[in-house]
């Protein structure tokens, strides 16, 4: 096996990151949305403020892990 080359199972364990990244990102956005909506009678609008907070927060944590799992660390 040559040294440069990446193990599967490394990659299987970035695509489990990715995955929980996104989907945990995006639920904690919409639950605190919801949260907050409830308190402040204001229905959708913190709602799609967190999902959309939790999108970025997800998309910025994915990328991340690409670039450290692509440098080798």
């Amino acid at each position: 096996m040559r040294p440069n080359s990446k193990h599967p199972f490394r990659a299987m364990a970035l695509m489990s990151a990715i995955t929980s990244q996104l989907v945990g990102s995006i639920l904690v956005g919409i639950f605190l949305g919801r949260w907050i909506d409830r308190e402040f009678d204001t229905e959708p609008l913190f709602l799609l403020i967190g999902l959309l907070l939790g999108l970025a927060a997800g998309v910025y944590a994915t990328i991340h892990s690409v670039q450290k799992f692509n440098s080798g660390e």
